[in-house]
C-alpha cells in the first residue's frame, strides 16, 4: 500500500479511538470537566501528562533544531527536562494540597484578590494562545504533507478533532484521550529510531547507537569502509560544506544559561501541565504520577539527539550533490525530496545550472520560499523540473532550503522505511500537537468560566451554566488557535520558547513567592507579574516582529532566553513593592504555612 493508504488508516484509526474515548468520559459536572472529578490513576495521569507535555515541539521540532543547530540545540533538551523536575520536586505536591482548579484560582485566593486573579487570567490566556500557535502550526505541517491537502486545511481538520474532544469531555475527556495519544506518539517516535539506528550503527538502542561507531550497508557507505565513530563523520560532513562543527556550540554561555533557565522555569510555570496534578486522588498521587510522567517523557528526551544526528546524516548522504533530473551514473534526488518541494517547507534553486543540489553554509533563499506560477496558474517548473522560487538569496552557494519541522516527519522517507513507518510518525506527530493544544484549550476555557465568570463576574452562576460557558469558551478558543496556527510567528519550538518565556516570567515567580514566601502579598505579586511579562513580551515582539537586529540585543539573550530576565525582574518587583506594603492577612498566612507541611506531619507547624 502507498504511504497516503497507510495514513489514512493509521491515522483514521487514531482519530476514531480519540474521539470514541471522549464520548465515553462525557463530562457531566464541573469536577469532571476542570479536574476529571480528581479520580485519575497515577500512572494514567502520568501518560497524560507525558502527552501534554511532549507537544508538537518536543515530537516535530525538537530534533530539527537539534539536527540544524547541533550542540547549541541542547538548551532545549536540558531546559524542558530539567524544568520538568523542578516543577515535580517543587511545585506540583503543593498545588495539589491546595486543591483548587486552576493557577489562576491559586493565585488568587493566595493574593486574596480578584484583581490577582484576573490578571492570572491573561497571564494564562497570553500564553496559553502562544502555546497553542505551535501546536496547529504542527498539525498543519503533517497533514500537509501525509493527506496531501493544503496546510490552512490541515490546520482546519486538527480544529475539528480538538474541538470535538476537548469541547465535549473537558479534562475527564482529555485526560484518558492524552493516555492514548501517549501511546501512539512514544511508539511512532521509537519505531523509526529504532530501524535508523539498526540501519547506521547495527546498534537496537538509539541512545547507544548515537555514540556508536557506523555500521550497516547505509552506515557503511557513509564512512566510505572506514571504522568511524557517528559523531566524528557528521562533524567531518559538516565542516566540508561549511558549516560548523555538529559538536561545536556557537551561542554564548550567558544565551545559553537564560534559555535554559527560561525553559526550565517557564515549565514549572505551564497552567496546563500543572492542573494536571489537580485530577489525582491524594496528594501523594501528584508525586507518583510526576514520578511516572518524568520516565515517560525520558523516552522520547533521550531519544531526540540520537534522531537528530540520524537524520542529518542521512539528509546530508542523500541530498548533497545529488542530479535533481536524475541523471543516468549520477546521485539521483529520491521521491521523497520532490514530495516534500510539493508542501511548500522544502525548496531548490539551481544558482549555478549544473542540475545538482549544493548544500553548502549559507541561507538559501530571502526568508520561506516563494515559489512563482506558470500562466496557467500551475508551479512553474525549472529545466531540472524543481519548483522555481522567487525569492533566492544571491549572496550565498546553498542551493537547499528545509524547514526545520519537517525533519523527523520526513526521517522516515528519508532512510527509506517502510510506507507503514512513515505513516506511523505521522499518527504520532499529530497526537502530540493535538493532546497538547487541547489541555491548553482547557486553561483558556477554565480560565473563562471558573476564574473569570464563577469567581469574579457572576458567582451566582449555576452548575450547568457553568459547565455552557466553559464549552463556548473552549469553541471560541478552538477559532482563535487555528488563526495562529495558519499564522504562526516562526518554526514550532521557537514559539513554543516564547511561550516559555512567558510562563516563565509571570507564573513562576507567583507561584514559588505563593508556596515559599509567607510575606509576598497581593500588590508585589500582581507588580511583578505585570513588570515580568510586559518586558518578556516587548522583547520578543520587538525582536521577532517590528525589525530588531542581533546587534541591538540586551547582552547578546536572544528573545527564546530573555524570559529568564523577565523572571528576575518580577522577583525584584515583587519583593520589593510587597516590602512596602502591608503583608497578607493572618489566615493566608497560616495556610501557607499548611499547604507546605505533609499530611500526618506533628508538631507546632503543623498546628496551622
Amino acid at each position: 500500500m502507498s504511504v497516503q493508504t497507510w495514513t489514512f488508516l493509521i491515522v483514521g484509526g487514531t482519530f476514531a479511538l480519540y474521539i470514541g474515548i471522549a464520548i465515553w468520559s462525557r463530562a457531566n459536572t464541573t469536577g469532571d470537566f476542570y479536574i476529571a472529578g480528581r479520580g485519575v490513576h497515577p500512572v494514567v495521569n502520568g501518560m497524560a501528562t507525558g502527552a501534554d507535555w511532549m507537544s508538537a515541539a518536543s515530537f516535530i521540532s525538537m530534533a530539527g533544531l537539534i539536527s540544524f543547530m547541533g550542540y547549541d540545540g541542547a538548551v532545549y533538551l536540558m531546559g524542558w527536562t530539567g524544568g520538568y523536575v523542578l516543577l515535580a520536586l517543587l511545585l506540583a505536591p503543593y498545588l495539589r494540597k491546595f486543591g483548587k482548579f486552576t493557577v489562576p484560582d491559586f493565585v488568587g485566593d493566595r493574593y486574596y484578590s480578584n484583581g490577582a486573579r484576573i490578571v492570572a487570567v491573561v497571564c494564562a490566556v497570553f500564553v496559553s494562545f502562544t502555546y497553542v500557535a505551535g501546536q496547529m502550526r504542527g498539525v498543519g505541517v503533517v497533514f500537509s504533507r501525509f493527506l496531501e491537502v493544503d496546510i490552512n486545511v490541515g490546520v482546519g481538520i486538527g480544529m475539528a478533532i480538538v474541538f470535538f474532544y476537548a469541547v465535549l469531555g473537558g479534562m475527564k475527556g482529555i485526560t484518558y484521550t492524552q493516555a492514548a495519544q501517549y501511546c501512539v506518539l512514544i511508539f511512532a517516535y521509537l519505531v523509526p529510531a529504532i530501524f535508523i539506528s539498526i540501519l547506521l550503527t547495527d546498534k537496537y538502542i538509539p541512545q547507544i547507537g548515537f555514540g556508536a561507531s557506523l555500521g550497516g550497508d547505509i552506515g557503511s557507505r557513509i564512512a566510505g569502509g572506514e571504522t568511524i565513530k557517528l559523531m566524528d563523520k557528521l562533524n567531518q560532513l559538516n565542516t566540508e560544506l561549511g558549516f560548523a562543527e555538529y559538536t561545536s556550540g556557537k551561542k554564548s554561555t550567558l544565551d545559553v544559561l537564560c534559555i535554559t533557565g527560561a525553559l526550565m522555569a517557564g515549565t514549572a510555570g505551564l497552567p496546563h501541565v500543572i492542573v494536571r496534578f489537580y485530577t489525582v486522588p491524594k496528594v501523594r498521587d501528584a508525586r507518583i504520577s510526576a514520578g511516572w510522567a518524568l520516565f515517560f517523557i525520558a523516552l522520547l528526551y533521550t531519544t531526540a539527539p540520537a534522531v537528530a544526528a540520524f537524520a542529518r546524516t542521512n539528509l546530508i548522504d542523500t541530498v548533497s550533490d545529488a542530479s535533481y533530473a536524475g541523471a543516468e551514473g549520477e546521485k539521483s534526488i529520491p521521491q521523497w525530496f520532490k514530495t516534500w518541494e510539493d508542501t511548500g517547507l522544502l525548496a531548490w534553486v539551481d544558482k549555478n545550472a549544473d542540475g545538482k543540489v549544493q548544500y553548502v553554509a549559507g541561507a538559501a533563499l530571502a526568508g520561506k520560499p516563494k515559489f512563482a506560477a506558470a500562466d496557467d496558474g500551475t508551479p512553474a517548473r525549472g529545466a531540472s523540473g524543481e519548483r522555481l522560487v522567487t525569492n533566492s538569496d544571491p549572496e550565498t552557494k546553498n542551493e537547499l532550503y528545509v524547514d526545520r519541522d519537517i525533519i523527523v516527519l520526513a526521517n522516515p522517507e528519508i532512510a527509506n522505511l517502510p510506507a507503514w513507518v512513515i505513516a506511523l510518525v505521522a499518527a504520532g506527530g499529530l497526537a502530540a500537537a493535538l493532546s497538547t493544544a487541547a489541555g491548553l484549550l482547557l486553561v483558556v476555557s477554565t480560565s473563562v468560566s471558573h476564574d473569570l465568570l464563577k469567581r469574579v463576574f457572576v458567582p451566582s452562576i449555576t452548575e450547568k451554566q457553568e459547565l455552557l460557558a466553559a464549552r463556548i469558551a473552549a469553541a471560541g478558543a478552538v477559532m482563535i488557535a487555528g488563526y495562529f496556527g495558519i499564522n504562526p510567528p516562526g518554526f514550532v519550538a521557537q514559539v513554543v520558547a516564547f511561550a516559555f518565556g512567558l510562563a516563565c516570567s509571570s507564573f513562576f515567580p507567583a507561584i514559588i513567592l505563593g508556596v515559599f514566601v509567607k510575606r509576598a502579598n497581593r500588590e508585589g505579586v500582581v507588580s511583578g507579574m505585570l513588570a515580568g511579562i510586559i518586558f518578556t513580551a516587548s522583547y520578543i515582539i520587538y525582536f521577532k516582529f517590528l525589525g530588531g537586529t542581533p546587534d541591538e540585543l540586551w547582552f547578546g539573550i536572544s528573545p527564546e532566553g530573555i524570559g529568564a530576565l523577565g523572571m528576575l525582574l518580577n522577583f525584584a518587583v515583587a519583593f520589593v513593592v510587597s516590602r512596602f506594603t502591608p503583608p497578607p492577612p493572618q489566615e493566608v498566612q497560616d495556610l501557607v504555612e499548611h499547604i507546605r507541611v505533609p499530611s500526618g506531619a506533628s508538631g507546632p507547624s503543623a498546628m496551622h
